[in-house]
C-alpha cells in the first residue's frame, strides 16, 4: 500500500488529522533541509511536500518565490529534490513525501527517467498545479503504475467540475482555501466550508486544505473539516527567518529547533 494511504487510514484508526507541512528542497541548502525534515517528522509532521524550486511560478506567493530563487542559486533541480528524499530516509525519516511541482521539469526529465526516480528514492505522491485535468490523463496512468499517486488540487467551481477532478483522485484531494497564489492569510473566502463540504460529497478519498493557513488557531478550524492540513508559507517563512542562525555552525542547532518548535505548536 502506498506510504499516503496508510498513514491516513492510521489517522482515521486514531481520530487525528493529518498535519502536512511544505519545504522548498535547497533552502537554504540541502544539507539544512534534510535537517529540517528531521526536525518536521520530530515535531509531528504527518506527511511532507517538497518543493521543487521553480523560476517561473504559478500557484507560489512571495515567500516562496523567495525560497526558490534561493534554492535556484545554488543549481537545485528536479533530480536534486528527489535526492534529498533518498538522504532523509537514510538519516531515518519515514513519513510519506509528496513532491511538489510544475509540468515543465517533469517534462525535460522524460516520464520514464522521472517515475524511475520517484520509485527509487521513495516519493509516495506528486502534486503538479498547473497541469489541467484534461492533460493529466497520461501521467495519472504512469503514476498508478509506479504506485506514486497524482494529487488533484481543486478550487471552488461548479459540482459537475469538482466531481470530474476528485473521480480520479489518489491519495487525497487537495482544496485550495484562498483564491489567489499561496501565502498567510488572517481569513478565508465566503463559503469555504460550504466547499469543503461540496469535496466530500463526491469523493471517499481523504481531503486535505492548504493555502494560506498559518496559525495553530487555523488548523484547528480546519482539522474539524478536513482529513489533513497543510501548512506551506508560514513554515517557509520561519526558514527565512533564521537563515542566518542556520548558516551558522554555533547556533544552527537553535535555528532548527526554532522551526521545530513553530511546526509542533500546530500539531499540538
Amino acid at each position: 500500500m502506498n506510504l499516503i494511504d496508510e498513514t491516513f487510514h492510521r489517522l482515521k484508526m486514531e481520530d487525528k488529522t493529518a498535519l502536512i507541512p511544505f519545504l522548498t528542497v535547497g533552502d537554504p541548502d540541502l544539507e539544512t533541509t534534510v535537517d529540517l525534515l528531521i526536525q518536521l517528522e520530530a515535531a509531528g509532521a504527518d506527511i511532507i511536500e517538497l518543493g521543487v524550486p521553480y523560476s517561473d511560478p504559478l500557484a507560489d506567493g512571495p515567500v516562496i518565490q523567495r525560497a526558490s530563487q534561493r534554492a535556484l542559486q545554488q543549481q537545485i533541480s528536479i533530480r536534486t529534490c528527489i535526492e534529498t528524499a533518498a538522504k532523509a530516509r537514510e538519516a531515518g525519516v519515514k513519513v510519506p513525501f509528496i513532491l511538489f511541482t510544475y509540468y515543465n521539469p517533469i517534462l525535460q526529465t522524460g516520464f520514464d527517467t522521472f517515475f524511475g526516480l520517484l520509485q527509487q528514492h521513495g516519493i509516495s505522491g506528486m502534486i503538479i498545479p498547473d497541469l489541467p485535468l484534461e492533460e493529466a490523463e497520461e501521467i495519472g496512468l504512469r503514476g498508478r503504475e509506479a504506485g506514486v499517486h497524482l494529487i488533484p488540487l481543486v478550487a471552488p467551481t461548479s459540482a459537475e467540475r469538482i466531481e470530474k477532478i476528485v473521480s480520479r483522485a489518489q491519495g487525497f484531494v487537495y482544496c485550495v482555501s484562498s483564491l489567489g497564489v499561496t501565502g498567510e492569510r488572517a481569513s478565508f473566502y465566503d463559503g469555504i466550508e460550504e466547499f469543503i463540504a461540496s469535496v466530500k460529497q463526491h469523493t471517499d478519498v481523504p481531503v486535505a486544505v492548504g493555502f494560506g493557513i498559518s496559525s495553530r488557531e487555523q488548523v484547528t478550524r480546519f482539522s474539524k473539516m478536513c482529513d489533513g492540513v497543510v501548512v506551506g508559507s508560514a513554515i517557509v517563512r520561519k526558514v527565512e527567518e533564521n537563515i542566518p542562525l542556520l548558516q551558522n555552525p554555533d547556533s544552527r542547532e537553535e535555528g532548527l529547533l526554532q522551526i521545530r518548535s513553530f511546526v509542533a505548536q500546530l500539531k499540538e
